[in-house]
């Protein structure tokens, strides 16, 4: 499994422990749930999320 799969799987997991049940709970599953998708696909090497930290403006 990658860190991304585990990501996502922590996140979901997570969120249904804080938030049981309405749409509310919902949003909040798909935000957190991509949001460590996105840090496990960090890991793994497929996405740079440093250059979105960094900004357009380098010098």
């Amino acid at each position: 499994m990658s860190n991304a799969q585990t990501g996502l799987i922590a996140g979901l997991l997570l969120t249904i422990a804080i938030v049981l049940g309405g749409w509310s709970a919902l949003l909040l599953a798909i935000v957190v749930g991509g949001a460590f998708t996105a840090l496990g696909a960090h890991r793994d090497g497929t996405i740079d999320l440093g250059a979105l930290l960094r900004g357009r403006n380098n010098g």
